[in-house]
């Protein structure tokens, strides 16, 4: 373990978010550090989960089924729960990590199924040597402002734009 870990935010609209931490994840994998990787807001199998489980990294998540737009409430309260209970189990696993990636953790909470304040506990609590990550778009100043990395990827140009839908192994 590092003696001081530090914290890590991919935010903005671009794509890249997931794709940094998951390289940075295997990257310290590789190097020999305890990882552990959560997904939150993600539904189905990527292909990162079987590259990150080939290289044993923990994948802690919740199947979502639905985008939350299409939910209806009695849908939300299940993944809320859902949410916060894979939060709460990652929050008290971190003494046991070197590096802890919360993938979309930003996303969850601005979409109301984290309590962001616990979240910001979660980063000012973390121990010592435990270094954070987090993804999602539009972060929150008071997480900006606890962070050592905060890089903003934008979207400049996107296939999908053009009618190109999302393609295994490319884009997940």
């Amino acid at each position: 373990m590092a003696e001081t870990g530090l914290v890590h935010i991919y935010t903005g609209d671009g794509k890249g978010k997931t794709t940094a931490a998951m390289g940075l994840a295997c990257r310290a994998a590789g190097a020999g550090l305890r990882v552990l990787v959560v997904q939150f807001l993600k539904g189905r199998d990527t292909g990162e989960l079987y590259s990150l489980r080939r290289l044993g990294i923990r994948v802690l998540r919740t199947d979502v089924k639905k985008f939350i737009p299409y939910m209806d409430e009695a849908e939300r309260a299940v993944c809320r729960e859902g949410q916060e209970r894979c939060f709460r189990e990652a929050c008290a696993a971190l003494p046991q990590y070197d590096l802890v990636v919360l993938d979309e953790a930003i996303g969850a909470a601005s979409a109301g199924m984290l309590d962001p304040a616990a979240l910001l506990a979660c980063v000012r609590g973390r121990p010592k040597g435990v270094e954070l990550v987090l993804t999602g778009r539009d972060a929150p100043q008071a997480l900006i402002d606890c962070a050592d990395y905060v890089s903003e990827i934008r979207c400049v140009k996107h296939p999908y734009d053009r009618g190109i839908q999302a393609r295994r192994g490319i884009e997940f």
